[in-house]
């Protein structure tokens, strides 16, 4: 859960690019050193155990098999002084609801592009003060578990790219702050969140290291930092695996 599985699925010489579905999402297919791989974003809430991938190629439609094993993530415990953040206000909630749906079809956005560059830069150079899956506490109160990596960086460091891909969205929202979309083709998303400022608007295309934004401590944040996400098939995983 929160990881990915990478399916071999055929032989680039023997057929064009295989389409691949997990259930009713679509999968994000890649080639590497002359095999079709579908790389398969995991959610932490995942079922256990084995899994179907549906695979359909120009010859034939198949089913590859893959299983999920158990992994136990470490809690985090974190005070907030400003309590509004942890027990919300009628007015906040309606905010965050509204904003919940507007994230979540960020996070699940696909375009079709003929391939996608998995290998990342980080997008700040900074100390890893928190790492994905963490089971949060705040305030002594059971949330969701971290989603991301967290980088401490100073206010105003430089925010970039970590890979190529256009921005989805640049905007507000009541728990991640100043946030930066940026879609990288296939069902790939990244997430920058608590900026400072904003380097780039929506629509707009980036290159890997492009700068998007300086650091801050916006929405919920105990201090300056950098909490960035990757989305695959609308599911949260960890970063790390995309960084050589």
């Amino acid at each position: 859960p929160g990881g990915l599985a990478v399916v071999p699925l055929a032989s680039v010489a023997n057929t064009s690019k295989p389409q691949a579905w997990l259930g009713k999402k679509p999968i994000l297919v890649t080639s590497d050193q002359g095999v079709w791989y579908a790389v398969v974003g995991l959610s932490l809430k995942i079922a256990l155990g084995p899994h179907e991938l549906r695979v359909s190629t120009d010859e034939e439609a198949m089913v590859h098999h893959f299983s999920v094993e158990e992994k136990d993530y470490p809690e985090q415990r974190i005070t907030l002084k400003d309590k509004g953040k942890v027990d919300l206000s009628p007015k906040n909630l309606k905010r965050v609801g509204r904003e919940f749906k507007v994230i979540t079809g960020h996070k699940k956005f696909w375009s079709e592009t003929p391939d996608t560059d998995l290998d990342f830069i980080l997008p700040s150079k900074g100390k890893i003060s928190s790492r994905f899956g963490l089971r949060r506490f705040f305030n002594d109160k059971p949330r969701n578990p971290h989603s991301g990596l967290d980088l401490a960086i100073k206010k105003g460091s430089l925010v970039k790219a970590s890979s190529s891909g256009t921005v989805l969205a640049a905007d507000n929202y009541f728990f991640n702050g100043n946030t930066v979309f940026v879609d990288h083709g296939n069902g790939l998303v990244t997430m920058y969140c608590h900026l400072d400022k904003f380097k780039v608007i929506a629509g707009q295309p980036v290159e890997k290291g492009d700068v998007i934004g300086l650091s801050g401590m916006t929405g919920r944040a105990t201090g300056p930092h950098l909490h960035w996400s990757v989305m695959l098939n609308g599911t949260m995983v960890n970063p790390e695996l995309f960084i050589q």
